[in-house]
């Protein structure tokens, strides 16, 4: 079996995420998830709207998601390849490049964003900041 990880916030979910988990999925025959957890988020500046739980089971109900696990921090990604022999990881062609270093435990692919829509653009037509306080 060729198990394929990737890892996002998955924030205000759209086309553009469920395009990047199928096309991860269409890789191998198991498609792992690393969603990044309300604390980590934290740590990077980033707010989500939706809390880790709820983006977990949306996640979870997507057909090509085999697996949620929940992403701590930034060095955890050598320890998920290894632990659960992971033989793919995918990642978003804006972050080229910086997870080479994961090359040396398993194929690194950089998929093409899906064009004209992210979660920051939706964030920034609705006029919000990731430092904005969603949660009251």
């Amino acid at each position: 079996m060729k198990k394929v990880i990737t890892y996002g916030t998955f924030d205000l979910l759209h086309k553009g995420h469920v395009r990047l988990l199928k096309r991860a999925r269409e890789l191998g025959d198991y498609l792992m998830v690393g969603l990044s957890s309300d604390e980590f988020n934290a740590e990077k500046g980033k707010k989500a709207y939706t809390s880790f739980e709820d983006r977990k089971y949306v996640l979870e109900a997507i057909r090509y998601v085999d697996k949620v696990v929940p992403e701590s921090g930034w060095d955890q990604k050598i320890k998920d390849v290894q632990e659960n022999d992971i033989d793919v990881f995918v990642m978003g062609d804006d972050w080229k490049g910086k997870f080479d270093f994961l090359k040396e435990y398993c194929e690194v692919v950089y998929l093409p964003r899906t064009e004209g829509i992210s979660t920051s653009k939706i964030k920034k037509d609705l006029g919000i900041k990731d430092s904005d306080n969603w949660k009251s």
